[in-house]
């Protein structure tokens, strides 16, 4: 319970701000980005089991009585600072840069951009830079043209999607989550936290036949099927805090380590109280591809281990100063300590 309710518990009102609040996000979905289960499912059994696992995690979201989409994109990369679309009814033609050949993805959406001013508001306040995107033509990644189109095909839920910035750590990924967080609860809204994003990331760069598709490693698969355990267990927060060694094992290296599940932990709430469903786990090109559903459960699977800071505000990456030189320059802004 926050300061205000208990306030007003103790002025003798009745807190009827929390149970809403806490019901905020009564889904989590996570999905695969690239095209195949949309485009050409009927090229791999995997990629129609995957699509049929798209249609299991719509069903989720019509039960859940939710009225927001928020999206988390590890397809849309932004650099400076954190962008979330605004444009109310986004329409054009998509082609993804790497799969061309396999055809055009016509798509008119529905975005709640009074949500998407509301949380960059929030965010602002956080610390974080952020700015909404609303123009005509703006490119909107495949993986949320993907997830929209077979999570949410007629539009029945407004969307907001959010960027994923390639220069932004822990602290600032799990700041962004809650800040989302806050809008909704603000609003009284009930959103379905949805993650775009493979799990093991390396594509088959040889030519290959789309019946042979496969997971590009054994290694790879391996990592996959570690974080499937976990999250059938509901387990969240130990997978929050089992990215960064998720990344090294099983991702192709980046900017920045393996984030959309510090984003998810911090936006749902950051626990193990969640029950699991695996839908589909498929190669699509070499990827480990996966859709997922949690729900809030009534029980913890285990013991959180919280190895690293659970920051409410964002003021900077420790390591952009040599912790040498920190005696001559005062004090260290709070932020991420890796």
């Amino acid at each position: 319970m926050n300061a205000t309710a208990a306030g007003r518990v103790a002025q003798g009102e009745a807190a009827a701000d929390e149970p809403a609040a806490a019901n905020a996000v009564p889904l989590g979905i996570l999905v695969p980005g690239l095209p195949h289960p949309l485009l050409c499912p009927e090229g791999n059994p995997g990629w129609q089991r995957v699509r049929d696992g798209f249609g299991a995690a719509r069903e989720r979201i019509a039960a859940s009585g939710a009225d927001l989409l928020v999206i988390y994109s590890t397809m849309w990369p932004s650099i400076l600072g954190h962008q979330l679309q605004a444009n109310p009814e986004p329409e054009w033609t998509h082609v993804d840069e790497d799969f061309h050949y396999l055809g055009s993805i016509p798509y008119k959406f529905r975005i709640d951009a009074r949500f998407a001013e509301l949380a960059v508001a929030k965010a602002q306040v956080r610390g974080l830079r952020a700015r909404t995107c609303a123009y005509h033509g703006f490119p909107i990644d495949t993986g949320s043209v993907v997830a929209l189109k077979l999570l949410n095909p007629d539009n029945e839920l407004p969307a907001v999607i959010v960027s994923s910035n390639i220069y932004a750590n822990r602290t600032e990924t799990v700041v962004l989550g809650k800040a989302l967080r806050d809008a909704v609860e603000e609003q009284g809204r009930k959103a379905v936290a949805v993650v775009v994003s493979t799990l093991s990331n390396r594509l088959v760069t040889e030519p290959m036949e789309p019946a042979d598709d496969h997971i590009h490693s054994l290694k790879d698969d391996e990592w996959n099927r570690k974080f499937l355990e976990y999250l059938e267990k509901g387990r969240l927060e130990d997978l929050s805090q089992l990215s960064r060694q998720f990344h090294d094992e099983a991702r192709v290296p980046k900017v920045v380590a393996f984030k959309p599940f510090w984003w998810w932990a911090a936006f749902m709430g950051q626990a193990n109280l969640y029950a699991g469903t695996v839908h589909a786990y498929e190669p699509v090109w070499g990827t480990g591809s996966a859709v997922v559903s949690l729900e809030p459960a009534g029980e913890s699977t285990g013991d959180l281990e919280y190895d690293e800071d659970d920051p409410e505000f964002y003021a900077g990456d420790r390591e952009v100063l040599d912790l040498r030189d920190a005696p001559s320059m005062g004090a260290l802004p709070e932020g991420d300590g890796d």
